[in-house]
């Protein structure tokens, strides 16, 4: 696994090793159609309403769908869901710790997904996990994976943007929105490309350095959400470093919503279970709702 507080670039260039290199013009241009998750969060935004989308670990623990489905009921707009993976370079301890659990108790992507399509989850569902799981399977086998269980969106933090073009081609052809990151070193030239081909929102990472929970909103989160808000018209949520209700509701003066992980899943591994999960992501939704 990668080494705790060793900083992560989201879409610098060279993440991917594995995938065919590229430029800016190889990548096929955004679909005009929304898809699920793009539609869900806007309409959610335009009625006056900031957007909360927790993350959690697929596998971790028998109830992991119970705690879907419970999240989704305590006023998720959308909900994140990891793919373990053996080597999560942009995750910090506790999600590493997570993967760690739900790779020991058998965890599979198909299993996975297999179990998200039997979910019934209200919420759109997006898939995050790292480039690796995708070369292995195949990109037009993965996407139609996602698909047929019902994924709405696919996160993958180590593929950069001149290296995508051909699983956004296939998550295309799937009817699978693939999410791209901005960091905070990411230029004004590549924040433009970057919101240009994002679906379904753009992620605007809060700080440098890996997922996990501070005690202090870093200046550079707010930072980003403005940046990226100026830059697109399309849903901004900022994640990375989101700890707590109060955070959440500071960051949201710029941003359209937050993504919060590590903050539920170090409840979850403690032994928070469905309802301990529903209680924290309903104190983030009645921060928000109170402004």
């Amino acid at each position: 696994m990668s080494a705790p507080g060793a900083p992560v670039r989201p879409g610098g260039p060279g993440a991917a090793g594995a995938a065919a290199a590229g430029t800016l013009a190889s990548v096929p241009r955004r679909p005009d159609a929304q898809g699920r998750l793009e539609a869900r969060l806007r309409e959610r935004r335009e009625a006056g309403r900031k957007l909360v989308v927790p993350y959690l670990t697929g596998g971790l623990g028998d109830d992991w769908l119970e705690v879907l489905r419970a999240v989704a009921a305590a006023g998720a707009d959308a909900i994140e869901v990891g793919i373990p993976f053996s080597d999560p370079m942009m995750d910090g301890p506790t999600i590493q710790e997570a993967s760690r659990r739900a790779l020991e108790a058998g965890a599979t992507p198909l299993g996975i997904l297999g179990a998200l399509a039997a979910a019934e989850v209200e919420v759109p569902v997006a898939v995050m996990t790292y480039y690796n799981i995708v070369a292995r399977a195949g990109e037009r086998r993965m996407a139609g994976a996602l698909a047929s269980a019902g994924v709405a969106a696919s996160i993958l933090p180590d593929l950069p943007l001149e290296e995508c073009g051909p699983w956004v081609a296939a998550a295309d052809e799937a009817g699978v929105e693939n999410v791209l990151l901005a960091a905070p070193t990411t230029s004004e030239e590549r924040l433009a490309a970057i919101c240009a081909r994002s679906r379904g929102f753009v992620y605007a990472v809060g700080l440098l350095g890996v997922t996990g929970e501070r005690r202090h909103l870093a200046s550079s989160a707010r930072e980003m959400a403005a940046r990226c808000k100026a830059a697109t018209d399309l849903p901004v949520l900022v994640g990375v470093g989101i700890s707590d209700a109060d955070q959440a509701r500071t960051v949201c003066a710029d941003a359209d919503g937050v993504v919060v992980g590590s903050a539920l899943v170090r409840r979850l591994l403690a032994g928070a279970g469905p309802e301990g999960a529903a209680a924290f992501v309903g104190e983030l939704r009645a921060a928000l709702d109170a402004g």
